[in-house]
């Protein structure tokens, strides 16, 4: 995916989700339900004006780090070997924040019959398995990947730590497409426990394969 697709394609959905909440303005509550528990429970509220532009407020800005990162970055030679990769995980990445806020503001008008965690879980483990796919094809760089001090000082550890990694995210968005078949506070377990798990594991991974590689 090229910059100037991904681009178009991001300022499409901010402007699309922009122009959504403008054209239902009257009709959503000056409180907007914005949160919800682990038990498909409201928990807490934000006023229409944040409730309405937040998020793509949130997206756009968002998506500018992800423009100026590749030029930043000292290893930014190394960014441009999976460019086309890295864009399609922006366009990603934003297009679930802005369903998340569809949801949001459906459920704010009135489109209450959905469980919120049963219909975040699939978008959600689309983009785990994403990242994983990102993950398997990234080079040692500063800003993208599993940095860990490790990984950073070579490049063999890095590229070693990022395949297995990748299929770590890659299993746990299969995970979190399946909890979504359960929701509450199941669907919670089946998100935290693989993610946790592999980033704690991908910690000392990426440290053995150092030593290791130190002692050869």
């Amino acid at each position: 995916m090229t910059t100037r697709s991904t681009t178009l394609i991001v300022l499409t959905l901010i402007a699309a989700a922009a122009i959504a909440g403008l054209v239902f303005w009257n009709q959503l509550p000056e409180m907007m339900a914005s949160h919800w528990n682990v038990n498909d429970q409201v928990d807490g509220y934000m006023s229409k004006f944040w409730g309405v532009f937040m998020m793509p407020l949130m997206a756009l800005g968002m998506f500018l780090l992800f423009l100026i990162i590749p030029h930043i970055d000292p290893l930014k030679a190394n960014i441009a070997k999976f460019r086309g990769v890295f864009n399609l995980f922006i366009a990603f990445i934003i297009g679930f924040m802005l369903y998340i806020h569809a949801l949001t503001l459906a459920w704010n008008l009135g489109y209450t019959s959905f469980k919120m965690s049963r219909a975040m879980l699939p978008a959600m483990g689309l983009l785990f398995f994403i990242i994983g796919y990102l993950l398997r094809q990234a080079k040692r760089n500063w800003f993208i990947g599993i940095r860990t001090p490790w990984t950073l000082s070579s490049d063999a550890v890095w590229e070693k730590t990022h395949q297995v990694g990748g299929v770590l995210f890659m299993l746990s968005g299969v995970l979190a497409l399946i909890g979504g078949f359960f929701g509450g506070m199941t669907a919670f377990w089946f998100i935290v426990i693989p993610i946790f798990g592999s980033t704690i594991f991908l910690v000392v991974y990426s440290f053995m394969l150092y030593q290791r590689e130190m002692r050869a």
